[in-house]
C-alpha cells in the first residue's frame, strides 16, 4: 500500500477474494457457446480465444516467477543482495488482478467496437503496432512515469510499487488500480489504432500483449540475463532495449532509468544512471554462490510442488495444506509427478543469510510415497549420496538431512554415507539431538507423566531417556515397545511404565499414531510430536503442537516462504541443527546412533537467538 493511498488504490473486486474470477465466467461461457453452437459462418475465433489467452499469460508470468526465484537462489548473475520477506510476498500476491482487468476490458471492447472475425495475421498491423509502441507509447510512458515520481503522486500511488527494493517478475504489475487504468490506456494506443484502421489481427494483439508481459517480467528479475554479445554486435541496442540491471537501478535509485523498455528517452532527457554499465558487467560476471550450510529436503505430496518457494509465492508464504483450488491443476500435478521419475538431481529452492553464514535449501525431486517403496530406496540413496558429494566438492561446511532423507531403514540416519565416504570434509547432521531437546522443553511445567506413542525412533529414545532422568514417568502401551525403550534408558529405569490406561493429558507422539488411539485420548490432551511429520488432526477438543521447531531470529534474512506445514518464520529442528552445527564450529558428524548433549543443543539454539514456542519445563 502507498504511504498515503489515493482514490482508486484498491481493485474494485477486492471484496470477492479468490472468487474474483467469477467476473470472467459469463464472458467465457458466452464466447464458447457462440463458437461451438452458433452460426458457423459467424464464428469469431478472436472472441473465443480471449479466455485461453488469459490463461497463457498467467502461465507465462508463473514461468518467469519460478525461473527468477531459482536463479537468484543459486546466486549466479544476481543483481541485488537485499532480502525478500513475507511483507513483499503479501503485497505482490494480487499480480493476477491486472490480467483479470485486461480480460474484462478485452471482452467489453470487443462488444463495444463490434470487432468481429479478426484475421489471424496482417503484416501492416504488426509493423504499425511496433512503430506506435516505440514512438507514442514509450514517450508518453516516460513522462507519466516521471510524473509518478513527483511527491504528490508518488506518496499516493507509485510508492506502493517501489516498496519492493528487490524486484521480482510480479513486482512489474504490483501497482494501484488507478495506475493500471492509465497503463492500459497507453498500451491500448497501438491496439485501438490498428482496429480503427482495420489492420488489426489476432497475432498483432496477442504478440503485443505477450511482448509487454515478457519485457516487464524480464526487467524486474533480480538477475542479469541479457548477453553482452548482443551489445557488442550492435552497440545502438543499448538505446532500444533495457536489461534487468538497468531497471534494478531504478528501484534502488528511484529517480534514474525511468524509461519503459527503451532507454533512449533516459539518454535524451538526462535521467540515465551512470552506474548502469558497471552494474550490468558486475552482475553478468557474478558466479554461483557457495553456501556454508545446505539443508537437503524433498517433496512431500504431489501438491507440494506448488508450495515450494519456486512454485506459487502466495501459496508458499502460508503453511502447507491441501487446497481444493490446487486440485483444479491436476494435469500439471500429474505431469510433475511423471517428470520426477526422469529427473534425478537435486535443485536449489531457497537461499538465506544468518549472521555470517550463507544458507541454501536443496530439494530432492521425490515424493513421500516413493520413500516407502522398498524397491526405490537404492535409487533415492544414490541421489542423496550424489547431493552430499556435490556439496562436499563445492566446499559446503555442513549438510543437514531433512524429512525422510535420514530414515533409519533408508540409510541408518545418514550413517551409510559416512561409512562409504569416510574422508568427507563436510559435516553431516541429522538433527536428532536438537529435535529431542525441543520436545523435552515443550512439555508444560508441572507435568509428572507422559504417554509415548508412535513408531520409536532415535529422537523418541532420546526423549524418553531425558524425561526419565528428569523424574517424569514415561508410559507406553505395548510390551515390545517397553522392552525397546528399556534397553535405551541409561538411568531411572523405574520411571518407564507399561500401562493399558490412556488417561495421560500429555502425549509424545510420532509417525504411526493410530486413529483409535487418538479417538480414545482424554479431552484436552496435548499431543507433542517428536517426528518430522505432524499427526493427522482428528480431535477438535485436543491441542496439537507443531513438530519440533523454533522461531527464527529477526536477523535471519530472505525468509519469504513457510517450511512445509510450519508457520511463518518458524524452522524445523532438523534444518536448525545444521545451522547451529556450523555456528558452533562442531567437528563431528551427527548421524547414525550419535547423539549430542540435549542440554548443549538447547543452549546453543537459545544463545544464537532462536525462540522457543513455549519454555514450560525446567529440564536443564
Amino acid at each position: 500500500m502507498a504511504s498515503t493511498p489515493g482514490i482508486l488504490t484498491d481493485w474494485p473486486w477486492k471484496p470477492l477474494g479468490s472468487f474474483k474470477y467469477v467476473l470472467l465466467a459469463p464472458w467465457a461461457i458466452h464466447s464458447s457457446y457462440l463458437y461451438f453452437k452458433g452460426d458457423e459462418e459467424k464464428r469469431d475465433l478472436s472472441y473465443f480465444l480471449i479466455f485461453p489467452f488469459l490463461l497463457v499469460r498467467m502461465l507465462h508470468n508463473q514461468i518467469w516467477i519460478s525461473l527468477s526465484r531459482y536463479q537468484t537462489a543459486k546466486g549466479s548473475k544476481r543483481i541485488v543482495d537485499k532480502p525478500i520477506e513475507f511483507e513483499q510476498v503479501d503485497r505482490e500476491r494480487s499480480w493476477d488482478d491486472q490480467i483479470l482487468f485486461n480480460g474484462l476490458l478485452f471482452y467489453m471492447g470487443r462488444m463495444a467496437l463490434k470487432s468481429e472475425n479478426l484475421p489471424f495475421w496482417r503484416t501492416d498491423g504488426v509493423v504499425m503496432t511496433a512503430l506506435l509502441h516505440a514512438g507514442p507509447v514509450e514517450f508518453l510512458y516516460y513522462w507519466f512515469h516521471r510524473a509518478l515520481h513527483h511527491h504528490f503522486l508518488y506518496s499516493r500511488y507509485h510508492s506502493h510499487h517501489h516498496s519492493s527494493i528487490v524486484s521480482e517478475p510480479i513486482t512489474s504489475v504490483t501497482h494501484p488500480f488507478a495506475e493500471h487504468i492509465v497503463y492500459f490506456l497507453l498500451f491500448a494506443i497501438p491496439l485501438l489504432t490498428t482496429l480503427l484502421t482495420e489492420t488489426a489481427s489476432i497475432v498483432s494483439f496477442s504478440l503485443y500483449v505477450i511482448f509487454i508481459d515478457f519485457m516487464n517480467n524480464m526487467g524486474h528479475c533480480n538477475f542479469e540475463l541479457v548477453p553482452k554479445i548482443l551489445f557488442i554486435i550492435f552497440p545502438p541496442l543499448k538505446y532500444l532495449i533495457y536489461t534487468p540491471s538497468y531497471h534494478s537501478l531504478h528501484h534502488t535509485q528511484f529517480r534514474t532509468n525511468l524509461s519503459l523498455f527503451m532507454p533512449i528517452y533516459d539518454y535524451i532527457y538526462g535521467t540515465w544512471d551512470k552506474s548502469t554499465e558497471s552494474l550490468y558487467e558486475n552482475s553478468l560476471s557474478r558466479a554461483k554462490e557457495v553456501p556454508h550450510v545446505v539443508h537437503l529436503s524433498h517433496l512431500t505430496t504431489p501438491q507440494s510442488i506448488y508450495h515450494m518457494r519456486l512454485g506459487f509465492a502466495a501459496v508458499a508464504s502460508k503453511p502447507f495444506a491441501s487446497k481444493w483450488r490446487l486440485s483444479l491443476l491436476w494435469p500439471f500435478t500429474c505431469l510433475s509427478v511423471i517428470a520426477t521419475c526422469f529427473f534425478g538431481r537435486t535443485f536449489v529452492s531457497e537461499r538465506n543469510t544468518f549472521k555470517a553464514l550463507k544458507l541454501q535449501s536443496w530439494v530432492l525431486p521425490r515424493f513421500n510415497l516413493q520413500y516407502f517403496m522398498e524397491w526405490r530406496r537404492e535409487a533415492i540413496n544414490n541421489m542423496i549420496e550424489a547431493a552430499i558429494l556435490d556439496a562436499d566438492k563445492k566446499g559446503v561446511k555442513v549438510l543437514s538431512l531433512g524429512l525422510l532423507n535420514q530414515g533409519k531403514e533408508l540409510n541408518e540416519y545418514g550413517e551409510l554415507y559416512i561409512q562409504k565416504h569416510p574422508k568427507l570434509k563436510l559435516k553431516l547432521v541429522d538433527g536428532s539431538s536438537l529435535a529431542a531437546a525441543i520436545v523435552v522443553n515443550t512439555i508444560p511445567k508441572g507435568t509428572t507423566q507422559v504417554l509415548l506413542r508412535g513408531h520409536l525412533s532415535k529422537v523418541a529414545y532420546a526423549v524418553a531417556d531425558a524425561l526419565c532422568q528428569m523424574g517424569l514417568q514415561v508410559s507406553t502401551l505395548y510390551e515390545d515397545e517397553y522392552q525397546k525403550l528399556k534397553s535405551k534408558i541409561t538411568t531411572n529405569f523405574n520411571n518407564l511404565i507399561l500401562t493399558k490406561i490412556t488417561t495421560h493429558k500429555i502425549w509424545i507422539v510420532g509417525d504411526g499414531l493410530e486413529v483409535f488411539e487418538q479417538l480414545n485420548a482424554p479431552k484436552g490432551t496435548i499431543l507433542i510430536p517428536f517426528s518430522q511429520f505432524p499427526p493427522k488432526r482428528l480431535r477438535r477438543d485436543c491441542y496439537y503442537h507443531f513438530t519440533p521447531s523454533m522461531k527464527v531470529p529477526s536477523c535471519f534474512e530472505n525468509l519469504d516462504s513457510c517450511e512445509n506445514w510450519l508457520p511463518r518464520r518458524v524452522m524445523s529442528a532438523w534444518r536448525m541443527a545444521g545451522i547451529l552445527h556450523a555456528l558452533e564450529g562442531r567437528e563431528m558428524h551427527e548421524v547414525g546412533e550419535t547423539m549430542l548433549s540435549l542440554e548443549d543443543a538447547w543452549k546453543a539454539s537459545l544463545q544464537h537467538g532462536f525462540i522457543p514456542w513455549e519454555i514450560s519445563s525446567s529440564s536443564f
